[in-house]
């Protein structure tokens, strides 16, 4: 119900602009101003004030200033729409992602568009609810409405959505994992790394009993790399594990919870290592539910650093996931593909992470 929600938000998105946003080589309908008259006010020539829209790196200083003071003058407004008839460009970036029903999306989401609209773009977003068989629908109706490009989150995708971007030549960057070997341009953090480091941080505390907590893998490859660092991590120090301690639960609060409280009833290990901060919430309160204390009896670490993160009682120790860097790097990246400021060299940016030391997990080193 969800992904269908966002595609009616699209819908709705599209349909203002196209209604609310005139914009003529000659005066638009109603008499709103057009370019001509932003010219004349300016004191420039009409194909001057449409570079300045188009490129305003290319004109002048002083006459940005101009086309600017005369264009808020009048009141008048661009209409994407109608400049696509000239040029390639409708001034739309797609953004597809997993879900916004998690905070650390929803930062990627606000840095994103920050990004955006400093390059004077504007964004369109869409949710799969982690079914990427949705994608292809998605994919297509963001084309329909002529995007100039797009990011989609992590590696793991069919093979008609991306072949539908790469014949209309149309710009795409995968966000939030990194690869040396990813095949498009890629922006995000070493989740593979994020996994081992967050299983070694325990172990070199002195935990030898460790649970994994992850979400399911399959078509999440966020998750598998995460959860084949932290198995690699357990290996390299001689820790077994074995497959009771090896759990699965989505990204939901409840049904972390309810996971975890049945780990507790049984034998609990003395430390967990959850595949993001929701799992480690739901965790921490299942510990809450049935007396467990955290850090005493077990500690807990998660993966991303969400708000909130760290006001938890006890805070949360996690591995900070940079997700408005992510946003602002990708968004830029892209931006600057489409106004032909980038070489033809492919993309990669590895953001770094960093562990956060907060109450959660206890030192049991004698």
């Amino acid at each position: 119900m969800q992904t269908f929600s966002f595609c009616a938000l699209i819908e709705g998105i599209v349909q203002f602009l196209q209604q609310d946003t005139p914009m003529k080589r000659t005066r638009s309908r109603k008499g709103a101003p057009g370019i001509v008259e932003v010219a004349r006010r300016a004191g420039v020539a009409p194909a001057t004030v449409s570079r300045y829209f188009n490129s305003p790196k290319m004109v002048k200083i002083a006459t940005r200033n101009r086309i600017e003071k005369a264009a808020s003058d009048l009141g008048y407004i661009r209409d994407r729409m109608a400049g696509t008839l000239h040029n390639r460009f409708s001034g739309t970036i797609g953004l597809v992602v997993p879900t916004i029903d998690n905070a650390i999306f929803a930062e990627l989401i606000e840095a994103f568009a920050t990004k955006l609209r400093e390059h004077d773009r504007t964004l369109l977003i869409a949710a799969h609810g982690y079914d990427l068989s949705l994608e292809v629908d998605i994919i297509r109706s963001l084309l329909e409405r002529r995007i100039d490009g797009i990011a989609l989150i992590g590696f793991d995708h069919e093979k008609a959505p991306i072949e539908m971007l790469a014949i209309r030549n149309v710009p795409a960057v995968a966000i939030w994992n990194y690869r040396d070997d990813c095949s498009l341009d890629c922006i995000g953090a070493n989740n593979f790394d994020a996994g081992y480091r967050v299983t070694k941080y325990l172990i070199e505390r002195g935990h030898r009993d460790i649970a994994l907590l992850f979400p399911p893998t399959s078509s999440n490859d966020r998750a598998h790399d995460r959860l084949h660092g932290s198995l690699t991590a357990l290996e390299k120090s001689g820790t077994d594990i074995s497959k009771h301690r090896m759990l699965e639960a989505p990204y939901d609060i409840g049904a972390a919870k309810q996971v975890v409280k049945n780990l507790l009833e049984t034998n609990p290990p003395s430390a967990l290592v959850c595949g993001n901060d929701i799992i480690a919430q739901g965790a921490i309160y299942a510990c809450q539910n049935v007396n467990i204390k955290v850090p005493e009896d077990i500690s807990i670490i998660g993966i991303g650093d969400f708000r909130g993160s760290a006001f938890m009682e006890p805070a949360l120790t996690t591995l900070r996931m940079p997700a408005r860097r992510i946003g602002n790097e990708s968004a830029e990246a892209l931006c600057l593909e489409l106004i032909g400021n980038r070489g033809k060299e492919r993309k990669r940016i590895l953001v770094p992470t960093k562990i956060m030391e907060r109450a959660s997990v206890r030192d049991i080193r004698k």
